[in-house]
């Protein structure tokens, strides 16, 4: 991840791992943490819904303990996991999670991928991508493979093109066409929503287009297609933790039929199962 942790953002890690070492373990998965409640940090929309949504209904059934922190700073997740503050966590994809641990040497897996928040453009002042202006205005998320991936739909649909060979992880300077001359714009994924008044267009994740009120799949101007989609959101936890049985509990729980039908239903199509 490019952005670097800053005091206040550790700072905060440590008021985390104050709030749920009570009730949090450690060990990769014995039976003395079988009784314990498995805590999961998780962002507020739609991952900790979906959870809320399993403690209220499926888990006591299924034998599982179940806490869930809310935690709206997605950037203190894995530091949760990985300081044993948090058993797992709930918001992120896998290239995401790939970028994070080769960055920071981490060593946090996923265990199930559950949904897939498709990332759209959005926009106050054009209803279609090709009606943006010359020279127009675009925000995009600043996070290595969230700025990749709005740069890949935006080259998928023909609004500029990318350098051969430029991944998941590329940026503006790997633009090499851009025929509309559109000025881009870095920001904070969180920031995204509130830019559209600033921009002529933001290409936003869907969690936090979701999170601002916005409707993935009526409010976007252009949508990410599902089919193939590698950026299905997962279950993560440190690595060694993976078949501690709460977490294999929670996992076969996400992939209930109830948290499917939940899903569809309450998001309808703005958040789309991955399996």
């Amino acid at each position: 991840m490019r952005t670097v942790l800053k005091s206040t953002a550790l700072l905060a890690t440590a008021g985390l791992a104050l709030s749920v070492a009570a009730c949090s373990s450690s060990g990769s998965g014995s039976s003395n943490n079988a009784d314990k409640p498995l805590v999961v940090v998780a962002s507020p929309t739609p991952h900790a819904q979906i959870l809320d949504y399993i403690k209220d209904n499926l888990a006591a059934k299924a034998g599982l303990k179940l806490t869930v922190k809310e935690v709206s700073d997605y950037t203190l997740q894995n530091p949760a996991v990985q300081d044993g503050s948090a058993d797992a966590n709930f918001f992120q994809h896998v290239p995401y999670l790939t970028d994070f641990n080769k960055t920071h040497g981490t060593d946090i897996v996923p265990v199930e991928a559950v949904h897939l928040e498709p990332l759209g453009v959005y926009s106050k002042k054009v209803k279609k991508v090709g009606d943006l202006a010359d020279g127009a205005s675009v925000a995009v998320p600043n996070d290595a493979t969230n700025e990749g991936r709005a740069l890949k739909l935006l080259a998928d649909n023909q609004v500029i093109t990318l350098k051969s060979g430029a991944g998941i992880t590329a940026t503006i300077q790997d633009i090499a066409s851009n025929p509309k001359h559109l000025k881009f714009k870095e920001l904070d994924a969180a920031q995204l929503p509130r830019a559209l008044d600033d921009v002529d267009a933001a290409v936003i994740n869907g969690n936090n287009a979701l999170g601002a009120g916005l409707k993935p799949a009526t409010d976007a101007i252009l949508l990410e297609k599902a089919q193939d989609n590698p950026y299905a959101n997962v279950l993560a936890v440190k690595k060694g933790h993976e078949n501690d049985p709460r977490v294999q509990k929670l996992a076969q729980l996400l992939h209930s039929p109830e948290v499917k039908k939940y899903i569809e239903d309450t998001f309808q199509g703005s958040v789309i199962p991955a399996f």
